[in-house]
C-alpha cells in the first residue's frame, strides 16, 4: 500500500467542519474570506496560508503554528515524491 499524506484542508474538514456541521459559506464568512478560496483549501487545491492559519487560530480552531506545520509537512512530503536532481555538497570535505 502506498502512503498518501493527507492535505491540510482535508484535516481541517475532518477535525473542524464535520464535527461542527459547518458549511463552507458560513465558515468563509466567519473567517472573513471568500467561499471560493476556502473551498479550494478544503478540496486540496490550495494550501493553508499564514493568514488563514492565524484566522483559524482566532476562530478557535487550534493554533496557527499547528496549521502551518501541517502545511509545511505536506509540502515536504509532496517534494519527496519527486526524483531530485544530483546534488553535491556545498563544502568540500577537509583533506
Amino acid at each position: 500500500m502506498i502512503y498518501k499524506h493527507p492535505h491540510p484542508g482535508e484535516i481541517l474538514k475532518e477535525m473542524v467542519f464535520e464535527p461542527l456541521d459547518l458549511q463552507v459559506t458560513e465558515a468563509a464568512e466567519r473567517l472573513s474570506m471568500s467561499r471560493t478560496a476556502l473551498s479550494r483549501v478544503l478540496n486540496g487545491k490550495a494550501g493553508i496560508s499564514p493568514d488563514l492559519a492565524i484566522r483559524l487560530e482566532l476562530a478557535g480552531a487550534s493554533t496557527a503554528r499547528f496549521w502551518i506545520n501541517l502545511q509545511a509537512n505536506y509540502d515536504l512530503w509532496q517534494a519527496q515524491q519527486h526524483e531530485q536532481p544530483p546534488v553535491r555538497a556545498l563544502q568540500e570535505a577537509a583533506a
